[in-house]
């Protein structure tokens, strides 16, 4: 028996999904709500449905708007393929490019937010009140494209990581919704959710948006893992508030967000078993935040090696902290974390660099984590006429000439008492009150 509760947008008889999949989507939600209005047949109610999209560009002029639950929208296909590099060569060499925009199943988000108005510029809006909360809603495997960033009067506008638009946007409180295998790029705000519980973004790559992942409100259990994403210098790749029982785990984060992982509020969650790229300083940010664990991490900053990027950083200075911690009984176990820059890049010139910093609060715990801190004993030649890719990994692998960076490894703000600080730097590297604070540092010969 055929099942009618499975829908391809380009066989549905309202709408042209190419011109405008918006229209066609919602056109197929008001007639899974028009079938299924019984919430208990047979002890059955409503099953929802799945919203199939093939392989193809669709372009989006009006906003998709998600009122039931168990609905999965899919694709072929995530298609992600950088449009930062793409932007960032001459024009004149697009027509050598293999290809030029993101693939897949794609939709390219044509949308004009409202000035002050986010909501107004998602592709997805997801919002219904009321009880129970909004269930399984999933996104899977198709790549939301937000096309251009716009000028704002500092240089190229495609590089400034604003426009506005969102890619998916969950306003109402829900409860397990999946965001898995999806490609989000060139949006100010790649998914952002309120009120989450039991939520995975899982297996995605989000990248060259202003921001990758907002969970705000509050939240609890929920999980952001195996994903590779990297935000703009704006914004943040993770944003947490008000969250118990987060795990974020093993997801690769490349640069250049403003912070990697910014945590406000959060509390008895844990950050384990990434890989953690920045140039710039506050990669970990923990503001306000209780009895987390941190463990198992692989930190590096280094200096953005590609021209096209050089003038572009997230503000902070480089006593702030690479890891920078407000809050009282948290965990930071058996990191890595490595800090490679020559000295005329930190800021303001002549600074001690802070590898971890506490500014308030009191009993974290800090131990046995391993901080390699080095410079270039000398400047390389000149790499102008490098690829993005031949940069980044000519930086990521190069080991030549190295020397030990005169750095502050662990510094302890007067506000910051009863700390416990193990096996993770020598005396002379620590800034703290000693006599306030409870210190075994790694011998001296």
């Amino acid at each position: 028996m055929k099942c009618n509760n499975y829908y391809d947008v380009t066989d549905w008889q309202i709408g042209n999904p190419y011109t405008d999949i918006g229209e066609v989507i919602n056109s197929i939600i008001a007639d899974i709500k028009s079938r299924q209005k019984d919430t208990n047949v047979n002890d059955g109610g409503k099953p929802g449905a799945v919203i199939y999209i093939p392989s193809g560009d669709y372009h989006l002029k009006t906003q998709v708007k998600i009122d039931i639950s168990y609905l999965k929208i899919q694709g072929s296909g995530h298609g992600f393929v950088s449009s930062s590099i793409r932007y960032n060569v001459p024009k004149e060499q697009w027509k050598d490019l293999h290809d030029i925009w993101p693939g897949g199943s794609r939709i390219l988000v044509d949308l004009e937010p409202l000035k002050g108005d986010e909501r107004s510029g998602a592709a997805f809006l997801v919002e219904r009140e009321g009880d129970p909360r909004i269930s399984s809603v999933e996104f899977e495997n198709f790549c939301i494209d937000g096309l251009h960033f716009v000028d704002d009067g500092n240089g190229d506008p495609e590089n400034t990581y604003l426009n506005g638009k969102t890619g998916i946007y969950v306003a109402s409180a829900q409860d397990s919704f999946r965001i898995t295998g999806m490609g989000i790029i060139y949006l100010e705000h790649g998914v952002t959710l309120y009120n989450s519980d039991a939520l995975s973004v899982h297996d995605n790559f989000i990248a060259e948006c202003g921001n990758c992942v907002e969970l705000r409100g509050a939240g609890q259990a929920s999980k952001i893992t195996d994903n590779l994403m990297g935000a703009g210098y704006r914004g943040y790749t993770i944003f947490a508030e008000n969250f118990g029982g987060l795990l974020i785990t093993s997801n690769n984060i490349f640069p250049r967000g403003k912070s990697i992982v910014h945590l406000k509020g959060v509390l008895r969650s844990s950050v384990t078993a990434n890989r953690f790229h920045s140039f710039y300083p506050g990669m970990l940010i923990m503001e306000s935040c209780r009895e987390n664990l941190i463990s198992s991490n692989h930190f590096l900053r280094d200096h953005e090696p590609w021209p096209p990027m050089l003038a572009y950083d997230n503000g902070l200075e480089d006593d702030f902290g690479l890891i920078h911690i407000q809050g009282s009984s948290n965990s930071l176990i058996a990191n890595h974390i490595s800090e490679t820059i020559e000295q005329q890049y930190l800021k303001p010139a002549g600074v001690k660099p802070i590898i971890i910093r506490l500014v308030s609060g009191r009993e974290n715990y800090i131990a046995n984590n391993h901080i390699v801190a080095t410079t270039k004993a000398d400047k390389k030649e000149n790499e102008e006429n490098k690829s993005c890719f031949d940069a980044q990994v000519d930086a990521l692998l190069s080991m030549d000439e190295l020397v030990k960076l005169s750095s502050e490894v662990v510094h302890i703000d007067e506000e910051s008492t009863d700390n416990i600080i193990l096996d993770t730097c020598r005396e002379n590297e620590a800034a703290m009150d000693f006599s306030r604070n409870i210190f075994r540092g790694i011998p001296v010969k």
